[in-house]
């Protein structure tokens, strides 16, 4: 214990040293540790605040606020930010600049010792402060920060992983530089329980997560990440015994050897049914024009995004809840070089973007594991502009009663199944219109037994990368699915709508 006490506190005096050196003159070349700070800080700024929830009448908590760079612009919008920084000289500058506000508090304090009331802020903003805490020191804030936010509010943070952006020479770095992994593992794996015991409890789900665009587009650097989390009610009953649909899904159905087994199956950049094919045809409905934004909600590993930005030249961005598929996106950008695509760790209902914000929203069987379709189907429509498209592809259901078999499977499976008319329907009253709802069963049979012909021929080659046991996994699958599709339990349908 004695022990664990003083590396504690050696690791706080290393940090107090470090700032200390690089806080002299408080300005935001040192506190951003780069020379070209200013021109790189006019750029991202407005980035990150365009990912924060809309902040009117919130209390937010900033924690490792600096000389203000974030201060300035959250005071003008929330109802009151607590701004926190652990050196004295980056706190007076902020105060310097934005003490004239009504509605900020400044506090110079060390985040490891700090403490507030349970359910005061609405959304805890950190920029650059993780990375100087260790492991346990994260955990324990981690802890604090989810009483000190209310149910469904928000934390923001934004980290440097892998390795150091700036430019600074440093005589000593104490930096600790996190994958994007371990922070997920951190961060999720605390929980609040409720103060009278049982299943639920509250815990952080990732609403999105993202690289820094700045600073690939300046620096060419992808290291740069940020993510909102939400603070929600947890019960594991709910996610097939994970404490998270994330890991439910990373863990069961997509983990990382399931995907580049699908990928082997599918084609270059697909997992799912008609890989490029069907990718063509339906994208070729959209009437792609250069310079259109286009959100890909369920992206996978990015085939049909790269397809769309190759072939059209409008901008993509693919958002996928697994971030398994996430990972191997970015892998597969890294080696397309296409800066026209992007990628981020998002759940679709809990992300937010401005009204207006894309030109087509396009999705392929991804919205089965949704639950409240009709409310999505209503960002969509605001996410849309005037005249702007959606397209999804998604499997669906017959009509009940369903055989036994079918019912046991959906619900091992976790999906929120409807008929293909039920599903042109929550588009209508999403306020879409031209909605176009086809059962597209019979191709999809069609395509999967071309594949599965496919398959067989490339045994041998399968096998030799895998495991003959995912092959004949695979094969049982295959005809499992045949066989829903015969009997009318199981469905696919192709949706497409208009925003007027």
């Amino acid at each position: 214990m004695w022990f664990s006490v003083l590396l504690t506190a050696c690791a706080r005096k290393n940090m107090t040293e470090f700032w200390k050196e690089h806080s002299v003159e408080a300005t935001v070349e040192e506190m951003m540790l780069d020379s070209s700070a200013q021109q790189i800080s006019n750029h991202e700024v407005p980035e990150i605040l365009s990912i924060l929830p809309k902040l009117g009448g919130m209390k937010v908590l900033e924690l490792g606020a600096g000389i203000g760079r974030y201060t300035k612009h959250l005071v003008k919008v929330a109802r009151h930010v607590t701004a926190v920084d652990f050196m004295q000289k980056f706190l007076d500058k902020n105060k310097e600049d934005n003490g004239h506000y009504s509605n900020v508090d400044f506090l110079q304090a060390d985040v490891t010792c700090l403490q507030f009331p349970d359910n005061r802020f609405d959304l805890i903003f950190s920029n650059w402060l993780f990375m100087y805490l260790s492991d346990t020191e994260l955990e324990s804030l981690t802890q604090r920060m989810l009483r000190w936010l209310q149910p469904n509010g928000y934390l923001f943070f934004r980290e440097s992983c892998f390795h150091q952006s700036g430019d600074t020479k440093r005589s000593f770095n104490p930096t600790k530089y996190r994958t994007p992994a371990d922070y997920n593992h951190l961060l999720m794996s605390v929980v609040q329980e409720y103060p009278m015991g049982g299943e639920q409890c509250f815990g952080f789900e990732i609403a999105m997560t993202k690289s820094v665009q700045t600073y690939i587009k300046m620096k060419k650097n992808r290291n740069q990440l940020c993510w909102l989390l939400q603070k929600v009610e947890r019960n594991q009953s709910d996610n097939q015994g994970f404490e998270t649909f994330q890991q439910f899904l990373d863990s069961r159905q997509y983990s990382r050897q399931g995907i580049l087994r699908y990928e082997k199956i599918f084609g270059t950049g697909y997992v799912s049914t008609g890989g490029p094919h069907t990718t063509k045809e339906f994208v070729d409905m959209l009437n792609l024009q250069p310079g259109q934004r286009v959100l890909d909600v369920g992206c996978g590993i990015g085939g049909g995004d790269f397809y769309m930005a190759k072939a059209f030249k409008v901008e993509v961005l693919g958002m996928d809840l697994s971030s398994n598929m996430v990972e191997i996106a970015v892998e597969r950008a890294l080696q397309e070089s296409i800066p026209l695509v992007q990628f981020e760790v998002g759940d679709a209902t809990k992300r937010l973007f401005p009204d207006a914000s894309f030109d087509v929203v396009y999705s392929r069987d991804t919205i089965l594991h949704i639950k409240d379709k009709l409310a999505l189907f209503k960002q969509f429509h605001s996410w849309l502009k005037p005249g702007g498209k959606v397209l999804i592809s998604d499997y669906c259901c017959g009509e009940k009663p369903w055989s036994p078999i079918f019912e046991e499977y959906v619900q091992k499976r976790g999906y929120i199944l409807c008929t293909p008319q039920e599903y042109g329907k929550l588009l209508e009253e999403a306020g879409f219109q031209q909605v176009h709802a086809e059962d597209r069963t019979a191709q999809f049979v069609q395509v999967l037994k071309e594949e599965l012909q496919r398959f067989e021929d490339i045994r041998d080659e399968f096998i030799e990368e895998f495991l003959e046991e995912d092959y004949n996994d695979i094969i049982q699958g295959w005809n499992e699915k045949l066989k829903r599709c015969e009997l009318g339990d199981q469905r696919w349908g192709l949706f497409y709508a208009e925003h007027k």
